[in-house]
């Protein structure tokens, strides 16, 4: 994939992201989610690779004007948080709802500045804005190779299910396959590979934990 394609997307998505915040503000209209409630439903589900280590490091990669950041301190997480976003718009919004302190920070981009225990990614491979196709899948592959590389103990990403009604999907969107993710995963980065799609909206999340942060000393045989 060449850099003129990756600087098209990152213009046209930062474009679009920007424009949905000047329309609805810092809500989940305004980073173009339905509502509320499927906002926080989409967040809980990353909740399961944080949950019961508070201290470790969060990249939130499209983080948007931030949200993620409350959802966590509410769990009980206070490790640093980095917000990373290619939307001007939504960095600036950030800033000045949550201020940056020695427990977050806020970068304008899509490659994070640094690494961190968990990296996630919420909605950013679902709006294609006219990329053609095998264009966008290099692009996915682009933002998968990111979350690994700049997460030491795991990460999670949400991507729209190609189980869904065909007549409801949207052709600006991007659909895929949860079962080929899985395998694609798996083949990737070992066997701790989880996928959700059980609570409700159409889409699903992965959730990767790297084996050698989750390897057994001692395994019992299944």
């Amino acid at each position: 994939m060449s850099d003129t394609d990756v600087s098209a997307i990152h213009t046209a998505v930062a474009a679009y992201y920007d424009a949905t915040l000047a329309a609805h503000g810092p809500t989940s209209r305004g980073v173009d989610w339905r509502d509320a409630h499927s906002h926080s439903l989409r967040h809980a589900q990353f909740l399961r690779l944080t949950r019961g280590d508070p201290d470790a490091s969060v990249i939130d990669l499209g983080c948007g004007y931030g949200d993620f950041l409350t959802t966590l301190r509410r769990d009980g997480h206070r490790g640093h948080y980095l917000g990373v976003d290619v939307a001007p718009a939504m960095i600036t919004t950030a800033r000045t709802l949550h201020g940056e302190a020695e427990d977050r920070a806020w970068q304008l981009g899509a490659e994070p500045q640094a690494s961190a225990d968990y990296t996630i990614a919420s909605g950013i491979m679902n709006v294609r804005r006219g990329a053609p196709p095998a264009v966008w899948h290099a692009y996915i592959d682009g933002i998968l190779d990111t979350l690994a590389r700049r997460s030491r103990r795991g990460f999670g990403f949400n991507m729209l299910t190609l189980w869904s009604d065909p007549e409801k999907r949207r052709p600006d969107l991007h659909y895929a396959d949860p079962v080929a993710m899985f395998a694609y995963c798996l083949q990737r980065w070992g066997r701790h590979v989880a996928v959700l799609q059980d609570y409700g909206l159409w889409e699903f999340t992965v959730l990767v934990r790297h084996t050698s942060q989750t390897a057994n000393p001692n395994p019992v045989a299944p």
